[in-house]
């Protein structure tokens, strides 16, 4: 089935919510790209075994290096509260400090401490004066959050910890509107994104988070803030309402037009004109056309599952792909309007029907809506990749996108890469017929 031309139904964008069911990825699975990123830190998950099987899973090769998390095993006398779950958590933070010395531990809360109400954010200030060491807590629970969600509920903790600047400590209070940018990528990710803002006379006054927490940037009410990824909603409304930063609401910087498109509106409130920007990103679909001649006229399918879907629907409909269908675990319309107003630009730029944005989908419909659309390539978690194979369906893992460098100008070959490759792989095989 394909869809070309937009009808008269189709010119605006649809909205629809199904079961409120996440079926994502766990997120504290973002303990995994955190302890990576933040050098100086440790991650404490206080859960059940569950939890440690899904981390030793996720993460199975890292764990004979020693890495800078651990499981703090929930068992019966905890659930029943026959053990005092203070000392119990001073003895673990006194063992990793003794051992790794960490500038920062995190706690991380799961569905268990939800459950039985642990009150680690009461606990926490407590120990935290007494072993001297700064101890933040996050709640990265599935009943609550989605995949990738995990991080924003670690950003919005780690924002309330950037120091704050008094109006009296600034030289020239004046001038002092410092750009900061949140959301985690890798160094040379980031590194790329703030050349790309210097050559538009942008300074970064910091990322949070930055790669020590001892080098978390300063914060000053009405300072400008500006988030990479559309999963980061919490961490923005923290920083707004609480360090009273002014949120820049931008498209994010995922292929070449969305990565111009957030540069502009940054430089649009910074009072700035644009230098280069349309060259930029022209150089950069001319090195794509090999990707987007096998893209054009195919057909994708968004099951929902790492809150990037919007984006990379957007950037694959300017390939010139047709999207049918955009699950989402969870959509932050405020947070996301301009993701959204840029995919409704490039709708009707290309000239395709406009997708269908379904939030908390029902995955059992979805199977049902998949086998009467037949689209060309399904982007789902990982539960119902082989299945989706086994019925004849291409199909690539959503968390990948998660896991690969896919942000700024030069990483949107990647994006395409992992987009092509099954469809690449499927072409190359021969026709086998079985008896």
């Amino acid at each position: 089935m394909t869809f070309t031309k937009q009808s008269e139904s189709n010119r605006n964008l649809t909205f629809e919510c199904e079961t409120g069911n996440y079926h994502t990825f766990c997120p504290i699975s973002c303990v995994s790209w955190l302890y990576q990123k933040i050098e100086d830190s440790f991650f404490l998950v206080i859960g059940t075994k569950t939890c440690g099987y899904f981390l030793q899973n996720a993460m199975g090769v890292m764990i004979f290096a020693e890495p800078r998390y651990a499981m703090a095993e929930l068992e019966e006398g905890d659930i029943s509260a026959q053990l005092n779950d203070y000392e119990e958590l001073k003895r673990l933070c006194l063992q990793i400090k003794k051992d790794r010395n960490p500038s920062v531990i995190f706690w991380i809360g799961t569905c268990t401490t939800e459950i039985i109400k642990m009150d680690l954010e009461g606990i926490a200030p407590k120990l935290e004066s007494e072993i001297h060491i700064p101890i933040v807590v996050a709640r990265a629970n599935g009943l609550d959050y989605a995949f990738t969600q995990g991080e924003d509920t670690v950003l919005a903790a780690l924002a309330q910890r950037c120091p704050q600047i008094q109006q009296n400590d600034l030289v020239n209070p004046v001038v002092h509107n410092p750009l900061i940018i949140f959301g985690s990528l890798p160094n040379l990710v980031a590194k790329q994104l703030t050349l790309e803002l210097a050559n538009q006379d942008i300074a970064v006054a910091g990322w949070l988070p930055s790669s020590n927490y001892t080098d978390l940037p300063s914060i000053y009410p009405g300072d400008y803030v500006v988030g990479v990824n559309p999963f980061l909603s919490r961490t923005a409304t923290t920083l707004m309402r609480r360090r009273k930063t002014k949120l820049i609401v931008a498209p994010f910087p995922i292929g070449p037009d969305g990565t111009r498109a957030w540069i502009e509106k940054i430089c649009s409130v910074l009072n700035l004109h644009p230098k280069g920007l349309q060259e930029r990103e022209q150089k950069i679909w001319n090195t794509l056309q090999d990707y987007t001649k096998l893209l054009n006229g195919k057909s994708v399918f968004f099951m929902g599952d790492n809150l990037l879907e919007v984006s990379l629907a957007r950037f694959l409909i300017r390939c010139g792909m047709i999207v049918y269908e955009i699950g989402i675990p969870y959509m932050d319309r405020r947070y996301q309007k301009a993701e959204l107003d840029l995919l409704e630009e490039t709708c009707k730029k290309m000239q395709v029907m406009m997708p269908k944005i379904v939030e908390k989908p029902d995955n059992y419909n979805q199977l049902d809506r998949i086998k009467d659309l037949e689209p060309d390539l399904v982007i789902t978690g990982m539960a119902h990749a082989n299945p989706l194979e086994a019925r004849g369906i291409n199909t690539k893992w959503s968390v990948e996108f998660t896991f690969s460098p896919i942000h700024g100008f030069s990483n949107s070959r990647d994006i395409l890469e992992l987009v092509t490759r099954p469809l690449r792989r499927n072409s190359s095989l021969p026709n086998l017929d079985f008896i």
